[in-house]
């Protein structure tokens, strides 16, 4: 496994690479999500470059950016076990360097969700990742559904902006008792760790409800929130039945349709979502 710090010397291996790239764009402080990714990489034969960045401009200024979870050694292990080709991990300074003034700026479906909680970190995510497909030119990259508006949109920007790469999603890796694997699950207290499975039921519920032909929004999004609400540690941001697609929220649940919800447990914020069919 090759690692590579520079712009220059990423692009320079490009160039010299035969055949295809599968990308994994990741922020480091890996987990079998992650992992995941890299193994549908593999198993396409594709030349797997994980990248590690933190990118400071998706997050906001009074979000995690500082104490996100790091640990270089310990990611550099699991990449190579996991058999990654090529690791791009650049500094701040290397993707943002003095006098860096140009951003990509995603349009309607970035306006609800996370986008509404979140100002700006839609742009952040848009610019890192159009900056990582320029420089390493992948024929695929690989995203997990557990941030599935951030798929959409990147899969959006891909096709507007004539990237030439296929943008893939694989599904949500759980722990066993169905809580989203998270690099922010490491802030969650024991008690915190429990409560935060309410998401996970939350999201089971719209799905139960429509399997028994349950379709209306309201009173599938009124469950799921009640469900929520059992839990005296959440503190819901929203409860969402989106059309998958467009990211409107869904007069009628249909199959269609996808349940997306976010909380915050203590100082932790989580998100989660589930497809109805």
């Amino acid at each position: 496994m090759r690692i590579i710090r520079t712009v220059a010397e990423m692009q320079k291996l490009h160039r010299e690479i035969c055949g295809p790239v599968g990308l994994v764009p990741t922020m480091g402080y890996l987990h079998e999500g992650h992992l995941s990714l890299i193994r549908a990489s593999k198993k396409q034969d594709l030349n797997t470059v994980a990248s590690i960045f933190v990118n400071p401009t998706q997050f906001g200024p009074h979000e995690d950016f500082k104490k996100y979870p790091r640990d270089e050694k310990r990611d550099m292990a699991m990449l190579e076990n996991a058999g990654v080709d090529y690791v791009f991990a650049p500094s701040v300074e290397e993707m943002y360097p003095p006098g860096f003034d140009s951003w990509v700026e995603p349009g309607v479906l970035q306006e609800r969700l996370e986008g509404a909680v979140r100002p700006g970190h839609f742009r952040g995510v848009c610019t890192v990742v159009a900056k990582l497909f320029t420089i390493i030119c992948p024929a695929k990259a690989y995203f997990g559904q557990k941030d599935y508006q951030q798929y959409l949109i990147i899969k959006k920007m891909a096709s507007d902006l004539n990237l030439d790469v296929s943008v893939e999603m694989l599904p949500i890796v759980r722990e066993s008792d169905g809580l989203a694997l998270s690099s922010r699950n490491t802030y969650l207290s024991a008690s915190e760790r429990k409560a935060a499975l309410v998401l996970y039921r939350s999201l089971l519920t719209a799905k139960s409800l429509f399997a028994a032909k349950e379709y209306n929004p309201e009173i599938i999004r009124r469950k799921m929130t009640e469900e929520i609400q059992r839990e005296s540690l959440a503190e819901i941001d929203y409860v969402s039945l989106s059309d998958q697609d467009t990211l409107g929220e869904a007069d009628k649940v249909s199959i269609k349709t996808i349940a997306l919800v976010a909380a915050r447990f203590g100082k932790t914020r989580l998100i989660d979502n589930m497809f109805l069919a």
